[in-house]
């Protein structure tokens, strides 16, 4: 199996037709509280980004989906300074990033613009959610997985590593207030494209 076949297999049709519980856009909100409790328990700062992954279809119909993301999005960014932008990494994901220093916007427009995938009728495009912490150099994400319906932690290191003794933190105190992921296979790393930078980088 190749790289690509087992990202593919972890988010993808694996994932899928393995899930233990349906994806839900209000599982989302979640991270509201989940933003407080890294600061005060954790002393992790939020990175002030957040990102949507999908991927994408070759049709008009999704392509006036993305579209309708967009208006929605650009819509937020003049109401709550929250800026946006579409990125496809080296994998062929899409990714809707955006930048925003308050959690709680974009913790609101990843929902907005996930529920308007669902509604659509792209919820299945849906790949993950993906919220960026750091702390004293190092960098912790929550990922929540739309295809298993839970989140889970990712801790990158150098050399594509990741640190165990920050996974196990973040589940262990995190565990309770996020739907978390219990079969770690599903834990998948979501490396970023240049050393150093966010999965949506």
């Amino acid at each position: 199996m190749g790289f690509l076949d087992s990202i593919r297999s972890v988010l993808g049709i694996s994932a899928e037709a393995d899930a233990t519980r349906e994806a839900d856009p209000e599982d989302l909100f979640g991270m509201s509280t989940a933003y407080i409790t890294m600061e005060a328990d954790l002393d992790f700062d939020p990175v002030g980004a957040a990102a949507l992954c999908f991927s994408s279809v070759d049709s008009t119909d999704f392509a006036q989906t993305v579209e309708e993301v967009e208006a929605i999005l650009k819509a937020g960014e003049e109401e709550t300074g929250t800026d946006f932008r579409l990125y496809e990494d080296s994998h062929g994901w899409e990714w809707v990033v955006l930048e925003d220093d308050d959690p709680e916007d974009l913790v609101t427009s990843i929902h907005f613009a996930a529920d308007e995938f669902i509604e659509r009728g792209y919820g299945s495009r849906l790949l993950a959610a993906v919220f960026g912490f750091e702390r004293d150099g190092d960098r912790a994400y929550w990922i929540y997985s739309f295809r298993r319906g839970a989140y889970y932690p990712f801790a990158p290191e150098r050399g594509r590593n990741q640190n165990d003794r920050i996974l196990m933190k973040l589940e262990s105190v995190l565990d309770g207030e996020l739907e978390l992921e219990a079969d770690k296979e599903y834990w998948y790393p979501m490396w970023p494209d240049r050393e150093g930078g966010h999965p949506w980088e």
